[in-house]
């Protein structure tokens, strides 16, 4: 071997070791998860729910840093320029990672190689719900009315380019009807903004909604996936409730900073594939109508390769852009 052989193989030597020790250790502080999301969305309720059980997982605290604004697109940002080191994760989904991309001229992060996927952790389907006091029953009702009253009613999605957004807009172009969109910083203000009156109708993840329809808050009209929940039955598909062929499931993850090293993403992904296979989990997400999954961060990586090339022809013909 030569001289500089074999001061590389030891440089090499000596990188392995010191990832594979700072693994061992690793976390010994306290880890933020970025949450791209307003308080009260889906995803912050998925992040709040998994950040104990991941902090007893691990022995250090998991911190919520809730980041609104832009469809997810301003947290996202911050955890792709965060420092590397295990210290900064960041709860990633469809809209940030497979809508945005298509729909903002211009990012502050790359979806495919800012990031290190730890893993999947959850698909669920949309709620589609009204105020109380629209005269509707189903998703037939919703379209007739609003090609009787066209451009007259408004429906509120947690921002731009969000899976509640893009879901609404492939609803409207099928139902062949003209509505206002109206962004909000989050699931948790347009909820209010429709349980006020302020708006006619929200699609929304059902941790969000599902308790005001339960309080009577706001009403059920359907489901965007294609079976009926178990834990809701009573709620149709939309395309069971008047508009046949719909179909909308959403995903959401956990990721890292890109160049975040391999041994502590694999660990993290240990540790969090635990807490998803549990019987807990799969009680807690059956109860607010969605699945607990899980991936290797290969196979998450694959999936949102599939995801952001799926997304860019169906945004384009809906012609989706950020406002």
């Amino acid at each position: 071997m030569t001289s500089i052989a074999a001061k590389a193989w030891v440089g090499i030597c000596a990188c392995g070791m010191t990832v594979s020790a700072y693994s061992q250790v690793y976390p010994t502080k306290p880890i933020r998860l970025i949450v791209p999301s307003a308080a009260g969305s889906a995803t912050d309720v998925r992040a709040r729910w998994l950040a104990p059980r991941l902090t007893a997982a691990l022995g250090q605290s998991i911190v919520l840093d809730n980041r609104a604004g832009a469809g997810g697109a301003i947290g996202t940002e911050l955890a792709a320029k965060s420092a590397p080191d295990g210290y900064t994760l960041v709860m990633v989904h469809q809209g940030t990672l497979a809508l945005n991309p298509h729909i903002y001229g211009r990012l502050g992060y790359d979806p495919l190689s800012s990031f290190a996927p730890v893993t999947l952790l959850g698909t669920n389907p949309l709620l589609v719900a009204v105020h109380p006091s629209l005269p509707v029953g189903s998703v037939a009702d919703l379209i007739r009315l609003a090609k009787q009253k066209s451009g007259e009613l408004n429906y509120g999605s947690p921002g731009t380019g969000s899976p509640p957004h893009v879901a609404t807009e492939l609803f409207k172009r099928m139902a062949g009807i003209t509505v206002t969109h109206v962004p909000y910083k989050g699931g948790g203000p347009a909820l209010l903004d429709l349980t006020g009156g302020r708006l006619t109708f929200t699609f929304d993840g059902i941790p969000v909604q599902l308790p005001s329809v339960r309080a009577g808050k706001i009403k059920a009209l359907a489901i965007t996936g294609a079976q009926r929940l178990p834990s809701a039955p009573d709620i149709r598909t939309i395309a069971e409730s008047g508009l046949p062929g719909y179909e909308y499931t959403a995903w959401q993850g956990l990721a890292a900073p890109a160049s975040t090293p391999a041994a502590i993403v694999e660990r993290l992904n240990a540790a969090t594939v635990k807490i998803m296979r549990s019987e807990e989990a799969r009680e807690w997400f059956a109860d607010s109508g969605a699945d607990p999954a899980t991936a290797s961060p290969q196979d998450f990586a694959a999936l949102i390769r599939q995801e952001h090339a799926r997304w860019e022809p169906i945004i384009r013909a809906a012609g989706i852009k950020a406002e």
